[in-house]
């Protein structure tokens, strides 16, 4: 009886992947990996939070409210992604882009990263400045007091222990969970159906939905797009951890000094005139496009679809390399 199992181009047999097998369609398994992890992380670690220590982190639980943050993006966000990579992928480690780029390139994006803040925060003054009904602006006032109270009690700090402690929880443990999750996981699975860039351009959208927060939406979608970015043009997922863990810690030692989230920007941005503004939003915009530039012109074209490099990985395999 011949074999009809499906070989590469070379020849070789190819080892189909578990959702290869059951006839799963990749955007229907990204969709169904955001929903396990939404229901894990979101209704079942929250609701535990919720049990142990109220709907308000307040002083009194906030380090276990912290403590829970972590071991929920460990368990329910981090876990959960490992194994539905080894679904998706024989060699998860090529699926994944665990790879060592060059220092260079791993440093090049903490600058764009950088740059990017002061832009998207001056982006969300204007954004704030928009007119609206006096009824409707003082609803997203008192839910944006909300949000960023909440934000001001997680990830300030007191003293240079509390605030190690806080960028493990807020920076470190996220920007690994979070990015094997959305670019290592999530946006590999979309590549073998949509482009590359338009991969980068869904998943930075889902990137900013997960976190609901509405009132930094756009903000959320741009770092989305641009860690999804750099992480097609380096070929390696550690690029944008590490852009990813510096974003964050710079927040939180922003708030451990005492300066408010426009921190990069001289002066009360909120008290700048609009010229004033823009000035600063195109001076930063300027590094930060340059920094981009300059960041294509040192990596390859790393942008080739998810079923490729798995399909290369295996041929690899196959002649025992």
């Amino acid at each position: 009886m011949p074999d009809s199992s499906p070989r590469n181009e070379a020849g070789h047999q190819i080892t189909m992947t578990w959702i290869e097998r059951q006839g799963i369609h990749p955007l229907l398994f990204a969709f169904i990996t955001l929903v396990i992890i939404f229901f894990l992380y979101q209704l079942v670690g929250g609701l535990l939070t919720f049990l142990l220590f109220g709907v308000e982190p307040l002083e009194k639980s906030l380090f276990g409210y912290r403590l829970a943050t972590g071991v929920g993006q460990l368990l329910f966000i981090l876990l959960p992604t490992v194994v539905l990579v080894l679904l998706a992928s024989n060699r998860p480690k090529d699926y994944l882009r665990i790879i060592r780029p060059e220092l260079k390139v791993l440093l090049v994006p903490i600058i764009g990263i950088v740059a990017l803040q002061p832009v998207l925060q001056i982006y969300l003054i204007f954004q704030d400045r928009l007119p609206m009904p006096q009824e409707i602006q003082s609803t997203l006032e008192k839910f944006r007091d909300l949000f960023e109270s909440l934000y001001r009690q997680l990830v300030g700090s007191a003293s240079l222990t509390e605030l190690s402690w806080v960028i493990l929880v807020v920076a470190l443990i996220p920007a690994f969970a979070e990015e094997f999750m959305f670019r290592g996981l999530i946006q590999r699975t979309i590549e073998k159906s949509l482009s590359p860039m338009q991969s980068v351009l869904v998943t930075g959208v889902i990137f900013a939905a997960y976190h609901l927060n509405p009132f930094s939406f756009i903000p959320l979608v741009a770092i989305g797009i641009y860690l999804g970015f750099i992480v097609i043009r380096s070929g390696s997922i550690w690029v944008p951890i590490t852009a990813h863990f510096v974003n964050n810690a710079l927040a939180c030692a922003a708030l451990y000094f005492k300066l408010e989230d426009d921190y990069l920007i001289v002066g009360n941005a909120g008290d700048m005139s609009t010229a004033g503004l823009l000035a600063t939003f195109w001076f930063f915009g300027v590094i930060f496009l340059v920094s981009t530039m300059y960041f294509v012109k040192i990596t390859k074209k790393s942008i080739q679809p998810a079923d490729q490099i798995v399909s290369n990985g295996q041929e690899r395999e196959n002649k025992g390399e």
